[in-house]
């Protein structure tokens, strides 16, 4: 894919409108810190508090709104925090709490079998009301098909994947629920890959997620959510963001010398 012109100017005005939401609302730490002061100065102090502030929330302030607007080109809906339901059959917990004991013995995951076997009780049994869920990310293809994100950090605490698993099968059984012939999938999303140029460490995954269907890191995350090189187009949109809130940026943070 080559993005337009239009586009172009339309990703990067989010990039921008996103930082500079984040850094006119970001107020420093208020801890007293002279020995830092004095040695390198409180206006580094505080770009440097905000950078690591920004690094917290760089999912939800940045990459959603940004995903958003990329997916927005290329598929019939895209929408960022779209509320999934807020109930879930019993005897789909149920068969989701079995896939889970499965795959903690050592079966292989796949995630084209589990969702059939959540659609096969996603409607009997009690309905139980659980608190509302909202994903990162929902986009929809022209023939239905419902794509379900949950972007991560870059590096991901490992002990948690058996948590994020579940929540994966979870979204399926919310959403298939309200629409059970439908064409769900789940995914845990990694903006970029830390490792490069070494490929990220899949390996590590192996075993609780289906890595051919429920993970995309960096490139084909983009990719598949902007089309082919949208991910490589995309790194050229935030440098020429940077540079052009470069200025705007020092100026902010020169008020705390």
């Amino acid at each position: 894919m080559t993005l337009t012109r239009e586009q172009i100017k339309r990703i990067e005005g989010v990039i921008k409108e996103s930082l500079r939401n984040k850094f006119y609302s970001y107020k420093p730490e208020t801890s007293n810190m002279p020995f830092h002061f004095r040695l390198l100065g409180r206006d580094r102090m505080a770009l440097f508090s905000f950078i690591h502030s920004l690094n917290t929330t760089f999912g939800t302030s940045i990459f959603e709104p940004v995903a958003e607007t990329l997916a927005s080109l290329n598929f019939s809906i895209a929408q960022k925090k779209y509320v999934v339901g807020n109930e879930i059959s019993e005897l789909a917990q149920t068969e989701i709490n079995h896939i889970m004991n499965e795959l903690t013995v050592g079966h292989t995951p796949n995630k084209k079998e589990e969702i059939e076997k959540i659609r096969k009780v996603c409607n009997k049994g009690a309905m139980n009301k659980i608190k509302t869920v909202k994903v990162d990310l929902f986009v929809q293809c022209d023939d239905g098909t419902v794509h379900l994100f949950d972007l991560k950090t870059a590096k991901p605490n490992i002990s948690n994947f058996k948590d994020f698993k579940r929540t994966l099968l979870e979204w399926v059984a919310i959403f298939l629920l309200k629409h059970p012939d439908a064409k769900v999938n789940s995914y845990i999303a990694i903006p970029y890959n830390p490792y490069e140029p070494k490929p990220y460490e899949r390996w590590t995954l192996k075993g609780m997620l289906d890595l051919d269907r429920e993970l995309k890191v960096a490139k084909e995350f983009w990719d598949f959510l902007g089309g082919d090189e949208a991910y490589s187009e995309l790194l050229d949109c935030f440098e020429r963001a940077g540079i052009e809130l470069r200025p705007e940026i020092d100026k902010y943070f020169s008020k705390f010398k």
